[in-house]
Parts: structure tokens; sequence; C-alpha cells
């Protein structure tokens, strides 16, 4: 049967594909809507499974509240021209609106939710990686439920989104609180909301740094003291190339590297642990201000040093609830 231009469309519209792919699937399902969109979806599916290996770095990131209820999606992609495209970004939209419709609590629920045209947003997403010819993924979802929520789209580029709730209305100091996220990256809110393990791994490579650091200090005294300079015999392919150049000779790399060999395993072998421990917590009391949240450096108040929480209380007491972050970016 003859395909209209009105059809084609009609189903252009409902489902965002190509007009080419629109009329072949038309004129394979005689002109049956309903037909014409499973063999959009499929054929989706299958180009989506052939590119199941490639990597998404790019995407789109919405974040929206509504009546006491935020929430962020993250769907990801290959490039940025596809990121940035109408069709791709509605797409995130209406998994967001459908999202906060439903009150979402995880991202497998997010995935199983139904659009507006009656797809599930996984489906939906697939078949926009098949109409596109990149693989396409919903890769991140978070939510905040009640009062004083304040979200915040960084540049409104959709790369990077935060949600910071307060404990009491402050439209101004929660949008500046959602900034302070987005350009600090906190790990956790306070200490205490630190996980374990990280604080393990923290205080190991700390502890681990600061032998490193007192053991190389030690070399260097070292070094110094037998008349060598310590920046020429730093490393194996500096000796070689300062040699080379007729800074130093083979003699006195030799007696470098004699000397450096004995310093280093005395002083490991004689290492004070109480100051080493001192040290590291040092390095821990230093990671925790830079990492959680309350305890920055407040970046957007008046020009002042003072952490978020104390920013906060001299807003009228005000304290932070919860907050969430999502980026596309690697950090």
């Amino acid at each position: 049967m003859a395909i209209s231009i009105e059809d084609i469309k009609k189903l252009r519209a409902m489902t965002g594909a190509g007009l080419a792919d629109v009329k072949k699937a038309l004129t394979e399902a005689d002109g049956d809507f309903d037909k014409a969109k499973d063999l959009l979806r499929e054929r989706g599916l299958a180009i989506a499974a052939k590119r199941s290996d490639r990597e998404t770095s790019n995407g789109c990131v919405l974040v929206k509240s509504v009546d006491g209820f935020a929430a962020m999606v993250a769907v990801k992609c290959e490039t940025d021209f596809v990121a940035a495209g109408k069709d791709f970004v509605e797409l995130v939209q209406s998994i967001l609106d459908s999202a906060i419709a439903a009150k979402a609590k995880t991202i497998d629920e997010v995935k199983t939710l139904k659009l507006a045209n009656g797809d599930e947003a996984e489906t939906a997403v697939q078949h926009r990686s098949g109409i596109s010819g990149e693989k396409m993924e919903i890769d991140g979802y978070n939510f905040l439920e009640g009062d004083n929520i304040a979200v915040y789209d960084h540049m409104g580029k959709h790369t990077l989104a935060t949600m910071v709730q307060l404990s009491a209305n402050n439209d101004e100091a929660g949008h500046k609180v959602a900034m302070q996220v987005a350009a600090m990256r906190p790990v956790a809110l306070d200490e205490t909301s630190v996980p374990q393990a990280v604080k393990d791994e923290e205080l190991k490579v700390a502890i681990e740094k600061t032998k490193e650091e007192q053991v190389e200090k030690a070399v260097v005294a070292a070094l110094k003291k037998a008349g060598l300079n310590p920046n020429l015999v730093d490393s194996e392919e500096h000796i070689e190339s300062n040699i080379n150049k007729g800074w130093l000779t083979q003699e006195e790399a030799d007696k470098a590297k004699q000397i450096s060999e004995a310093t280093a395993a005395e002083k490991t072998a004689n290492l004070n642990e109480t100051m080493i421990q001192n040290i590291a917590k040092g390095r821990m009391a230093k990671f925790f201000k830079d990492n959680c949240l309350v305890d920055q450096e407040f970046q957007f108040g008046d020009g002042d040093k003072i952490s978020v929480q104390d920013w906060l209380k001299a807003q009228g007491g005000l304290s932070i609830v919860a907050y969430k972050r999502f980026t596309l970016a690697a950090e």
C-alpha cells in the first residue's frame, strides 16, 4: 500500500526515528503503525547489541524538583554531538519526568518506567541508540525527598548536576551550596559520613607517603653531607643523562647510589612510628577538610575564609540535611 507523507510524519513524531527508517518500517508493515513501531524498536535493539562494547563517555544529566521530590537522571552516549541533540535531551527529560512522577527510588525502577509514548525507559533508550547508531545507556540516578531542596545544572550544560537539601527554606543559600557541591566535589557530608573503607585506605596512603618522605629527607641530607647534588642523582634516567652531559662522573654516581641505598635501608628500619602516626593523622585532618562538604572552605561567600558549615550557621542557623552529585566527567 502507498505510504502517505502524513503517516511518515506521524510515526516519526511518535518514535523520533529518521524519515527513511520510518518510511521503510511503514512499508514493511503495510501501514500498520504498531507493527512499524515494533520493527523500529527491534532494529534499535539489534544496533545497540552490536555496540555493547563501545565506551560511553558523553551524555546528558538533567535534574528537577517537584513538590518535595527531586531527582537527577544521566543517560550516556558515545559523542558530544549526539548528547547535544534535541531528541536525545528530550528523551532524558521524559525519563526524568516519569521518575519524578513515580517517585522512583532506584535506577532499576527508572529503567522499567513507562514513558508518555508507552515504551519502558530502557527500551526507549535502546530505540534511540538504533536511530543514532551510538551505544546509549541509563547510567545514573539519584533522588532526594522532602522540603527545602535546591537543584543545580552546572552552567546549563547538562553534564554535571547537584541537589542539596537544607534544614530550612533559603533559596539563595541552597543554590550557593549546590554550586559548592558542583565545584568542590565533596566525597561525604561530614567525617562521620565517610565510609570506613575510604578512611582506612586514606590512612594507609597517608602513612606510606609519610614514611617515603622521611626516608627521602634522610637520603637527601646524606647526599648533601657527602658533597653530592641530590638533584643530579634522583633517578637512573637523570644519572645517565648527567653523566653524558659531564655534570656527573661515574664514580660520583656509584657513590651516590651506595649512599642512597644504605641510608634508605637504615632510615626505614629506624622510623619513629609515633611521629609517623601523628603526621598521618594531620594528613587525614586535611583530607576531611578538603573532602567533607561541611568542612570545606566556602567558595561563594564575601571573601572571608569560612567553612560551609559556619557560613550556613550565619544564614539563620541553617544546616545541610543531604546532597547528591553526578557528573559525566572523569574525576
